[in-house]
């Protein structure tokens, strides 16, 4: 009951956002379905006469759909950039098979004598189309634009990735600060959304032949009017425009805190970290929530605003490791340890600035700087037992997971299976006491704010002390989770805003307190 209405008045306070993205989500669904009906309405309609184009037609749609949706995602954004241009296109393709699909086969299944009947009677080929196929085709068409749509809605909450709104912002925003009310309050919309779509199309395609033929005008009507809906919530315009990540968003270290401590007032477009940097870069971004020691903050010449308020806590990194996996194996800790102190800001940046940019794999990468320290060595035979380490899904987390790989087959008698990639704090976290790994990298303000999500008071008797931070974390993760933190590895991957160099050179713009005036100012 408890966890009900602590979700009701996540939505109660946030009905504003939650209304827009809903909005966002039908918008972005709609304009997409109706690129799709108009596509691939004529597209079926034309390989239903020319059959033997079918196979060849039917099979590009379906090898466009396989095609993973975050991949899509990906392959768009250097053709449209960021934003509802890659999204609507993305989706539109995601939509085309089952339109075309079933508007092929719904014509190709009618009566052969109902339209040698309707050639006696001496109707046209446009005649018979409109007169006899469609009608007659109608349900199985509209069956397949009701897959398109169920289809639509589900992956339309991956937009949230490329600044193009919608209820994937919840979600994916839950996901990266374990906040479950968040999550459902994307999720609950999302799925109802679904629902809700697919019965009313239902109804619509078990009507008899006569009304239906008068939704035939209704239904391209109401298409439209939900296609408008996506341009409602993005007017205005703002003298710059920042891009947040789904977490940055709803952490008191982020967004919240700029507007709590700051006063900051920006336009602001939720994105994914992995295109974040590069939309800066490509000037349709002015602003963006990197992290300290990415080496894209290199890649693309970047430059981090002070935080002369102090917002952002120390972020050290250190292994987070299961009480029972040390007890499990002993050499554990020890080995785990040996990456201690070895790696500063500096080092880590340039790490993360070879897999960034220079495309090396982060596991070369691990390997030559374990040699370079004089730290690595061959593999034993790992047959005492497998460890199973966990990261998050951005290069520095490969980075580290591959080194501790390496130092567990080179000091250890344990063999070492990864489980990279796990997305957000949640899913790494929830895997952790789930016993699904034994450890991972983790930063002591992610454990401070989103895990102990340690109130205001506590934060601020902390204060910006990396051992404070640390000894908190150690003592907390212990207490309730039966976690173990070993010694931080030497970096501080803090949250920082960024600009572009030669942007932020222009405003005159060094700390946030700065960027807060300029944009009062205009």
């Amino acid at each position: 009951m408890n966890n009900q209405q602590s979700l009701w008045q996540f939505m109660r306070q946030e009905h504003a956002k939650l209304l827009e993205q809903t909005v966002q989500h039908l918008g972005l669904t709609f304009v997409s379905l109706l690129l799709a009906i108009l596509i691939g309405l004529p597209l079926g309609i034309w390989i239903a006469r020319k059959k033997k184009f079918a196979g060849s037609v039917l099979g590009f749609a379906g090898v466009l759909q396989t095609i993973p949706s975050l991949a899509l995602l990906g392959f768009m954004i250097p053709l449209l950039g960021i934003g509802p241009k890659p999204a609507i296109v993305a989706l539109f393709l995601y939509a085309l098979l089952p339109i075309i699909r079933n508007t092929f086969t719904g014509i190709t299944e009618v009566n052969p004598t109902v339209k040698e009947a309707a050639r006696g009677m001496g109707m046209s080929v446009w005649q018979i189309l409109f007169k006899v196929e469609l009608p007659l085709a109608l349900p199985v068409l509209l069956a397949g634009i009701r897959t398109a749509t169920v289809i639509n809605v589900g992956v339309a909450t991956l937009a949230a990735f490329i600044a193009a709104g919608g209820l994937g912002e919840f979600i994916f925003g839950g996901i990266s600060l374990n906040n479950s009310n968040m999550i459902l309050a994307g999720a609950i919309p999302a799925a109802l959304l679904a629902i809700i779509l697919d019965f009313l199309l239902s109804r619509i395609q078990n009507l008899s032949s006569k009304k239906v033929k008068l939704f035939l005008w209704i239904i391209p009507a109401g298409i439209l009017l939900l296609s408008s809906f996506y341009f409602v919530p993005i007017t205005g315009k703002s003298k710059l425009l920042a891009g947040f990540t789904p977490e940055f968003m709803g952490r008191r270290d982020g967004d919240l805190g700029l507007r709590q401590v700051y006063g900051l007032k920006i336009k602001t477009v939720v994105i994914s970290d992995a295109v974040m940097y590069k939309a800066a870069y490509e000037k349709q971004l002015d602003v963006i929530s990197g992290y300290s020691t990415d080496g894209r903050l290199k890649a693309f010449n970047l430059t981090i605003l002070e935080d002369d308020k102090h917002i952002f806590p120390p972020y050290y990194c250190a292994p987070v490791v299961r009480k029972d996996a040390l007890q499990k194996f002993p050499e554990l800790e020890k080995t785990l340890n040996l990456l201690a102190g070895t790696i500063n800001d500096s080092v880590m940046t340039d790490l993360n600035y070879k897999v960034d940019q220079l495309k090396l794999s982060p596991e070369k990468v691990a390997h030559d700087f374990l040699l370079q320290k004089k730290l690595f060595r061959p593999s034993q035979n790992g047959n005492n037992g497998t460890v199973r380490i966990g990261s998050k899904i951005f290069g520095e987390q490969y980075i580290l997971a591959a080194m501790y790989a390496d130092l567990i087959k080179g000091y250890t008698d344990y063999a070492v299976t990864t489980k990279t990639g796990l997305g957000g704090t949640k899913i790494c976290f929830d895997a952790l006491t789930n016993n699904q790994i034994d450890f991972y990298p983790e930063y002591t303000g992610t454990g401070l704010l989103v895990i102990l999500q340690a109130s205001q008071k506590t934060t601020d008797s902390i204060g910006s002390s990396k051992l404070k931070v640390y000894d908190f974390v150690k003592q907390k993760f212990e207490q309730q989770y039966a976690l173990e933190w070993l010694k931080p590895v030497g970096f501080n991957n803090a949250y920082a805003l960024m600009m572009r160099n030669k942007q932020a050179h222009e405003l005159h713009l060094r700390t946030i307190s700065e960027l807060k005036k300029y944009l009062d100012s205009k």
